[in-house]
C-alpha cells in the first residue's frame, strides 16, 4: 500500500484555519471605514471625494463599492459604529453608589474616548451628519440616549435627580458633556486639567435634587404630553 499522504488536517476535522482573503478583506473595509471617518471629520463629508478615502486607505476607488453600497452608506456604517462606542461604555460601566458618581465615571470615560479618538467625538457629538443619517443610524443614536436616560432615571428613583420627565434632564446633562467632549477632542483641554471636572459637575448641577429635597414620585412618561 503507498504511503498516505502527509496532511495537517485529519479527516473528518474541519479546516478552521483563517482565510487569508477573508482576512485581507476585512484588514482592507477597516481602513477605509478608518480613512473615510478621519476625512469626513477634518474636512466634512461633501467636501471628501471616494477617490481621497480610497488613496488614504491604499485602495483602488472601485474597492470602496465592494464593501459599501455607495459613499452615504460608507457615513452611515461608520456613524452607527462611532455611536456604539459610546453606548458600550455606558452600559459596561460599573453601577455606582450614587446616580452622580455613575454619570461621572461616564462622562470620564467618554472623555478619555476624545483624547484618544477624537474623530468619534466629532462625528457623534461636535458635528453629526443629520440629515444624511439613515434610519438605522438615527436608531443607534436613540439607543445610545436610551441606555443613558435609564441611568437618569435611576437617579429620579433614589431621589437625586429633580423632578421632570427624565428624558428632559438627559438631553440636559448631554448638551454640558457635549461641550467638555468637544473641548478635549479638538485638544483645547487635556483631561487631566480642571476644565473637564468642572464641566462634569456642572452637567450634575443642572439635573440634581436641591440638597435635603427628595423628588417626588412622577406619572410615567409614556403617558405625559411632552414630546421628546
Amino acid at each position: 500500500m503507498p504511503p498516505m499522504p502527509h496532511t495537517s488536517n485529519p479527516a473528518g476535522t474541519p479546516d478552521t484555519t483563517p482565510k487569508p482573503r477573508r482576512r485581507d478583506a476585512k484588514q482592507t473595509r477597516e481602513r477605509l471605514v478608518r480613512a473615510a471617518l478621519e476625512l469626513f471629520t477634518s474636512q466634512g463629508y461633501h467636501a471628501s471625494t471616494t477617490p481621497q478615502v480610497a488613496r488614504r486607505a491604499g485602495v483602488a476607488e472601485g474597492t470602496i463599492y465592494r464593501h459599501f453600497t455607495s459613499k452615504e452608506q460608507l457615513l452611515n456604517d461608520i456613524y452607527r459604529g462611532a455611536v456604539r462606542v459610546f453606548t458600550q461604555v455606558v452600559r459596561e460601566t460599573p453601577s455606582k453608589a450614587s446616580c452622580r458618581e455613575h454619570m461621572t465615571d461616564i462622562a470620564v470615560r467618554w472623555g478619555e474616548v476624545a483624547a484618544t479618538d477624537a474623530a468619534l467625538v466629532k462625528l457623534v457629538f461636535v458635528a453629526p451628519p443629520t440629515s444624511l443619517l439613515d434610519e438605522a443610524s438615527r436608531k443607534a443614536h436613540e439607543e445610545m440616549r436610551l441606555e443613558l436616560e435609564k441611568v437618569v432615571a435611576s437617579g429620579k428613583s433614589s431621589g437625586e435627580v429633580r423632578a421632570g420627565p427624565a428624558y428632559l434632564w438627559t438631553d440636559v446633562w448631554l448638551q454640558l458633556v457635549r461641550l467638555m467632549l468637544e473641548r478635549v477632542a479638538t485638544r483645547e483641554w487635556a483631561t487631566q486639567h480642571s476644565a473637564p471636572k468642572q464641566v462634569i459637575d456642572s452637567a450634575w448641577d443642572s439635573i440634581a435634587a436641591a440638597k435635603g429635597v427628595r423628588s417626588a414620585p412622577q406619572p410615567s412618561e409614556a403617558s405625559l404630553p411632552v414630546g421628546r
